[in-house]
């Protein structure tokens, strides 16, 4: 059996899903920093910039979690390989190649897409000056599309093969590489230009492309890691196994978009119900997005170490992985809770000035947002770990469907009913939000409960 399985009962699981999670989890937080300090430094530049922001952000959001869905399909992929064999050397390298491949192709396709973002947004609605504005931003930002997405790439194997330590320093210190990026070129400090909102994109391009760097440069220094050479014959194809890559991915993306766009759509609604509406939505969703990157990451190692045992043909083991990640899970969404509705004034200060007057009307209403994101957070946490042990076992397939029974069907065909047809408006929105994330929970969950009868050409 391969070295990378090891643990088999629920107690042992759950001791290796949390030491897998904990640097996952605590990556995708800083992550968020790094979107967090873009939010912050755009606040400042008004209601108008921060809204403008949003929805490209939205747009962006959605694009990239479609790349990023379909290059993931490489840790069930590298996973099994691992489980099967310790010492795929060949079969890892041809994975992260094809996933390599597959993310640049898109990601150049998608910076093209990109620039009918301005018109985009004038078709659903939205104020022709945050338009414009928002049009040029998401013009310049997609740029850093392509350095992320092979970002991604590389985080997936180095967390594949027991370093997602690695994830968590290097996203660490992007955190102050963006920090000091939006410093430099939102308000023009160390002698460079104050280019404002254009200069937050600036900064994004500038800490994607150094964090590709840093995780080669930890790649190359870790013999563990050295010894795959993902770089080696980078030229050469690998059709079935982009195929197989396709296969797995292309429904993961559509699931992951289908999420997002739930989201990003509920951005373009509280566009048409209102400017501080959108704002307080921005901000709102800050938080929520913030939260929901634990069960995120917990549903990632879940994917890792459902994947080690769905190689070894070891059913005991996928079903110990698959809910240890579960109850974990289910524990962090409950306690994330509490802080959103005992200290929901806190946490928004975070991000603007709750106490000026200028800001009241944005505040009261992302204080009932927030309410709803606290209420939420279960099964916002829940049908992100059973989509991540699903993918475990390389079903994709189904979970994509309910995502869009869930997400769509379900939960924006209530917010548009809410928000836009009833005095509801923005809360109406965020209703819609917690219907469809509690739909495709439950949806999932059964999906991975009935797993043996349900998925077929099962091969454990």
């Amino acid at each position: 059996m391969s070295g990378f399985v090891k643990p088999n009962s629920f107690r042992a699981e759950l001791g290796a899903t949390l030491g897998l999670a904990a640097p996952l989890a605590l990556a995708n937080l800083l992550q968020m920093g790094v979107f967090a300090i873009d939010v912050m430094f755009v606040a400042r530049l008004g209601q108008e910039s921060l809204a403008a922001s949003s929805l490209a952000v939205a747009i962006i959001g959605v694009v990239m979690m479609g790349l990023n869905g379909v290059t993931s399909a490489a840790a069930p992929l590298i996973a099994a390989q691992l489980g099967r064999r310790a010492n795929s050397v060949r079969e890892v390298r041809r994975s992260v190649r094809m996933a390599l491949w597959l993310g640049a192709a898109l990601a150049i396709f998608a910076i093209g897409l990109c620039t009918f973002g301005g018109w985009f947004m004038l078709w659903t609605g939205q104020q022709p000056r945050v338009a414009a504005i928002a049009g040029y931003f998401l013009q310049v930002l997609s740029i850093a599309m392509l350095p992320m997405v092979i970002a991604n790439v590389l985080r997936t194997f180095v967390s594949t093969l027991g370093r997602p330590v690695f994830a968590t320093v290097i996203t660490g210190v992007s955190i102050l590489v963006n920090a000091a990026g939006n410093y430099a070129f939102v308000f023009g400090h160390f002698g460079a230009p104050a280019l404002g909102l254009t200069g937050s994109a600036i900064a994004s391009i500038i800490t994607a492309t150094l964090t590709v760097l840093a995780y080669l440069i930890a790649i190359r220094t870790d013999r563990r890691l050295r010894r795959f050479h993902i770089l080696g014959r980078l030229w050469r194809p690998e059709w079935q196994r982009l195929r197989q890559m396709l296969s797995l991915g292309l429904p993961i993306s559509a699931t992951l978009i289908a999420e997002g766009g739930l989201f990003s759509s509920a951005a373009f609604l509280m566009g048409r119900v209102g400017e501080a509406e959108l704002a307080a939505h921005t901000v709102a969703l800050q938080v929520a997005a913030f939260a929901f990157q634990v069960p995120f990451g917990i549903g990632q190692a879940a994917t890792i170490r459902v994947g080690y045992h769905y190689g070894a043909g070891n059913r005991e083991a996928i079903a110990s992985a698959g809910w240890a990640a579960v109850v974990t899970g289910l524990a962090f969404s409950l306690a994330s809770a509490a802080p959103m509705l005992l200290m929901p004034r806190l946490i928004l200060s975070a991000y603007i000035d709750v106490d000026a007057a200028s800001n009241a009307v944005m505040v009261g209403f992302a204080l009932q947002y927030l309410f709803v994101a606290a209420v939420f957070q279960l099964s916002d946490g829940i049908q992100a770990i059973a989509a991540g042990v699903l993918r475990g076992i390389q079903d994709t397939r189904v979970p994509m469907v309910i995502a869009v029974i869930g997400y769509w069907l379900a939960g924006f065909a209530t917010s548009v009913m809410l928000g836009l047809f009833t005095p509801l408006r923005g809360l109406g929105v965020w209703i819609g939000l917690a219907v469809g994330l509690s739909v495709a929970a439950v949806m999932l969950l059964a999906r991975w409960h009935w797993r043996d009868r349900l998925v077929r050409g099962w091969k454990a």
